[in-house]
């Protein structure tokens, strides 16, 4: 029995979203990934329902039980912190409507799962995530496999035999 993991990196301009079919710690397949984009202009409920009416249709298309999201992170912009927050708000509500089981990393946690190093640079990640997964290409954008490592991360927390 396999499980579907969804994973965010939440963002407003960007969310980046993987998601992938766990087999079992040796077996994992990418489904899709990519990145919800939102008009950098359009006021900011109208960013976060955009958000939200992409979510559905990738849930309505894979059905994941799982979702696993990146925790913010910010040392600097509040401004910017302030709205990702907002984004994510719109994610954890997501999975809330969908009883989905949510599993929330750190960056760190999310680069230590893929690359054993918690200080992993984008390339890296991106590399790893290319390799565990089987992938013919690079995951792009940063924010997709950002995503797609997070789901990764939520994996190695499942127990199959």
């Amino acid at each position: 029995m396999s499980k579907i993991i969804l994973g965010i990196d939440p963002g407003i301009a960007d969310t980046g979203f993987g998601v992938i079919e766990f087999f079992s710690h040796s077996k994992m397949t990418s489904l899709d990934y990519g990145s919800i984009k939102t008009p950098a202009g359009q006021d900011l409920e109208k960013r976060l329902l955009q958000l939200s009416l992409e979510l559905e249709k990738i849930f309505k298309r894979y059905k994941p039980q799982i979702l696993a999201i990146e925790q913010l992170f910010f040392n600097k912009n509040i401004k910017t912190a302030l709205t990702v927050a907002q984004a994510r708000g719109v994610v954890m509500l997501f999975a809330a409507k969908h009883s989905l089981e949510v599993q929330s990393y750190t960056p760190l946690q999310i680069k230590q799962s893929v690359s054993c190093y918690g200080q992993a640079q984008k390339m890296q990640v991106q590399k790893m995530v290319k390799l565990i997964l089987g992938l013919k290409v690079l995951p792009k954008p940063d924010d997709a496999a950002d995503a797609l490592a997070a789901a990764i991360c939520a994996s190695s927390t499942l127990k199959f035999k």
